[in-house]
């Protein structure tokens, strides 16, 4: 967060302009198998969403909370960013108005109690969201929970084979993947006695951007990484697009480690189904 904020990036805008890609990257067959991946591993360990109540943290364009309320859920979801607040409005457009509810704020600034919001949903579900600052906004997540509580965030950096062919251009070096905070939350979690479940995985996703589009994502990452985005490796990115990429039509794979963890905040013994 401290290193995008350096940068000159906004967290909390970072995917503004990259809104309308991203919903066709979610709910394409690829984006709707993972999610049906991890809503299984949910109903895996005993969660059912006919009728519950869900807090969808980040919603972004509802690639979770759709599904949610197919599967019956009544779900309300935050999400801060205009451009995805349009999209979830459309695509929530199908349910009927009790079933689905949008709250275009930060909840950084939403107030838990005034709210009426403390343990007043069955599930609590943050998904690569830059909410969880520290050990306060974890509290403040589990406090909305009145069953359970998810929590999915990078394990290592994000592998994007652009990156790995720009990189060594740029700073003469090959890029090296470095450890992120989700060891952390598992740990404090352990030590301040929740129950959960925790799982970490490796998930790989396509994704096709136009050559301008590839260009202003490489000089995103080179300043996330501490790197200038000056006119020296603007030029080296994009006369390498170029080359590499005659078509116009740069194709990146996208992977890395990710950790989900499920805590429970009422039943905690294990789980098993019948």
């Amino acid at each position: 967060m401290e290193k995008m904020k350096r940068a000159g990036i906004e967290p909390f805008r970072d995917f503004d302009h990259k809104a309308r890609t991203f919903n066709e990257q979610s709910f394409n067959e690829e984006g709707r198998k993972r999610t049906k991946r991890i809503m299984n591993w949910l109903e895996g360990q005993g969660v059912q969403f006919e009728n519950a109540s869900v807090l969808d943290i980040g919603a972004a364009s509802g690639v979770f909370s759709v599904p949610f309320a197919e599967r019956g859920a009544h779900v309300t979801a935050v999400e801060s960013s205009i451009p995805l607040v349009e999209l979830l409005t459309e695509n929530f457009a199908k349910f009927p108005d009790d079933k689905v509810k949008i709250i275009p704020e930060r909840f950084e600034d939403i107030d838990v109690q005034e709210r009426g919001w403390s343990q007043a949903f069955d599930l609590v579900f943050v998904s690569m969201c830059p909410v969880i600052l520290d050990w306060g906004s974890v509290e403040k997540i589990l406090d909305c929970a009145s069953q359970y509580c998810y929590i999915s965030m990078p394990v290592g950096s994000t592998e994007l084979s652009l990156i790995h062919e720009i990189w060594p251009l740029v700073t003469g070096q090959s890029f090296r993947t470095k450890h992120t905070e989700m060891g952390y939350l598992l740990h404090l979690l352990y030590l301040k006695g929740y129950a959960y479940e925790s799982l970490i995985t490796r998930e790989t996703k396509t994704m096709e951007y136009s050559r301008d589009e590839a260009l202003q994502e490489m000089m995103v990452w080179l300043r996330r990484h501490d790197l200038p985005a000056d006119d020296r490796n603007r030029k080296i990115v994009a006369d390498y697009l170029d080359q590499a990429y005659p078509s116009g039509k740069v194709t990146v794979q996208q992977s890395g480690r990710y950790g989900k963890v499920l805590i429970r905040l009422q039943d905690q013994n294990m789980y098993t189904r019948d």
